[in-house]
């Protein structure tokens, strides 16, 4: 008899299947999407889906979700909501490493392709993480010349599937460098959206510095955040994190509890993403402004202000 009980042993089935592709990766995961500050607007976009694929939706009339492209500057929780995805849905997480699709034989590329893809496809319902896109896409226009096609054969594969596909599987393909893709990759059909999560905002950060210090058991009232927010400016999530680790390693080192004066010292020692690679981090929020969603509500109300 069907019942919740048979649910592990079909998940343990399925990370069966996707371990023997040798190309796709299982990955177990808790995060959710209290992990991930601020993206309200990909956040909502997202729940707004969540029950896409039963049979009361198909009753209904809506077609299953293909999937997102979600571009934007590196270290602002792009992989996250990705893994989050999957336990707020409670799907099956695979990453699919398109660097381990091309093999030395010839035709090899081409089935490892295929086998991967039918391997999804049997899976039913699950989530399919491809990280950072633009890297296996870079080849394809020199593809003729450098390995007789084999790349733009194999990434063409991918396309028709994105686009085609009709088994319950939801795409979520995270890029840092949209300037690299394709824009076969970019056009409409392929993805149900395209977002784009930008630097985050004060209130962003603050939730960020908050999510981490109470993943370390610590309580937020005891800090002056603001102090912290002010002298982060052009900071991502990810070097937030950061900053919280390196702060708990100099209070370790003094031999006392946090304090915020910790925290400001290790900010104080930290360059941001924004900073050094300035040029980079500008041209992509450039590209962004009138061709993709913004992830974060505060970001695009800001936007529709300016437009009025």
């Amino acid at each position: 008899q069907f019942n919740e009980h048979i649910i592990p042993f079909l998940i343990e089935e399925k990370r069966q299947i996707i371990k023997k592709s040798g190309i796709l990766e299982y990955y177990p995961n808790q995060s959710t999407f209290g992990d991930v500050g601020g993206l309200e607007n990909l956040k909502v976009w997202l729940s707004m889906r969540a029950k896409a694929f039963t049979a009361e939706a198909h009753t209904f009339g809506l077609p299953a979700p293909k999937g997102i492209l979600i571009a934007g500057v590196p270290g602002t929780g792009k992989s996250l909501i990705a893994k989050a995805i999957s336990q707020e849905w409670q799907m099956p997480l695979v990453k699919l490493d398109i660097g381990k699709i091309f093999g030395s034989l010839v035709g090899q590329s081409e089935q490892n392709t295929r086998s991967a893809l039918k391997s999804i496809d049997a899976l039913g319902e699950c989530v399919v993480w491809i990280d950072e896109i633009e890297k296996g896409m870079s080849g394809m226009k020199s593809s003729g010349q450098t390995d007789s096609g084999v790349t733009a054969r194999v990434m063409g594969t991918i396309l028709t599937w994105m686009q085609e596909k009709t088994a319950p599987s939801f795409v979520v393909a995270t890029a840092n460098d949209v300037s690299a893709l394709p824009p076969e990759l970019l056009r409409k059909g392929r993805w149900d959206e395209l977002f784009f999560v930008d630097l985050p905002t004060p209130e962003e950060r603050l939730q960020i510095f908050s999510i981490h210090l109470q993943k370390r058991n610590r309580d937020i009232t005891s800090y002056n955040l603001n102090s912290c927010l002010q002298k982060t400016e052009g900071y991502t999530g990810a070097e937030i994190e950061q900053i919280i680790i390196e702060s708990l390693y100099i209070a370790f080192d003094k031999g006392r509890e946090l304090q915020t004066e910790d925290i400001l010292q290790a900010i104080s020692q930290s360059i941001p993403l924004s900073q050094t690679m300035r040029e980079q981090v500008t041209a992509l929020r450039e590209w962004a402004k009138d061709r993709a969603r913004l992830a974060s509500a505060a970001k695009a109300e800001l936007k529709e202000r300016r437009l009025t």
